[in-house]
Formats: structure tokens, C-alpha cells, sequence
């Protein structure tokens, strides 16, 4: 894979529930992440003493995070909506060159900053609330 444009990695939000999905505005950094819980199976007939783990078990699960400059477009609106609200609307997060992961996020923090001589800035985290589907590009 050669190297990739960080402005290229997209946080989209669907704005209706009907796969309407739109960049969230003003977002100048993005980040993902994918987390898998290990369930340990070792006894004492585990060969040479080597740690064993059980294939497929544990909780599964994803963060996104983005942090960016306030624009107050619909996405914010909708993103401040899903917080208040409690929901857990679709996302898609588009990785270049290598996919699209979509499905469910709860938004579990808002952050909102500014300075006298500075732009507001906001800052979002997700936790992933469901199955997660993944397409490669």
C-alpha cells in the first residue's frame, strides 16, 4: 500500500437512517481503532507451558475519534442530536486504499474548545454498538 493522504480518511454519519451518508463537517483529524478481548485457555497440559487462547471468543469492538473546526452544518446538528438523544446510528469510515467500515456507534463523548484569538473547535468520540461490516476498495 502506498502512502495515503490523512485527509483521505473520512467519518461519516447517516443523516436520515436511510444510508444517507454525509462527512462529518469540519473534521481535520480522524482516527479508528479495533480492539479484540483474548479469552485464555491455558492449563497445565498447555505444550511447553505456552499460553493458549480460544479463537473467536471475546468481545470484539471499535473507537473512532475525530477532532476538527465548528462549522455548525446539519452533520453537527445530527451528531448533537445522536449524543442528546442516545442513539446509535449507522456510520461509515472510508480507510484509502483499503475499505469501508460501517455499522452502529453510540457517540460517547462531545467536546467543544475555543481561545479568544482561535476558531471553536469540537472533538468527537465513538464506541462501536453493534456488528461492524467491512468492504474492501
Amino acid at each position: 500500500m502506498a502512502a495515503q493522504n490523512g485527509k483521505d480518511l473520512l467519518i461519516k454519519l447517516d443523516l436520515s437512517g436511510a444510508g444517507q451518508f454525509e462527512t462529518i463537517a469540519g473534521l481535520r483529524a480522524t482516527r479508528i481503532s479495533f480492539n479484540a478481548e483474548t479469552v485464555d485457555v491455558t492449563s497445565l497440559e498447555s505444550q511447553g507451558g505456552w499460553r493458549e487462547l480460544l479463537a473467536g471468543a471475546g468481545v470484539r469492538s471499535a473507537s473512532l475519534s475525530g477532532a476538527g473546526v465548528f462549522k455548525d452544518a446539519g452533520t453537527d446538528e445530527r451528531a448533537r442530536q445522536v449524543f442528546f438523544d442516545g442513539e446509535k446510528p449507522d456510520f461509515q469510515v472510508i480507510i484509502p486504499d483499503f475499505g469501508v467500515v460501517e455499522g452502529p456507534f453510540m457517540i460517547s463523548a462531545i467536546e467543544y474548545a475555543g481561545s479568544h484569538n482561535g476558531e471553536a473547535r469540537f472533538e468527537l468520540a465513538m464506541a462501536s454498538a453493534g456488528a461492524l461490516r467491512f468492504t474492501a476498495l
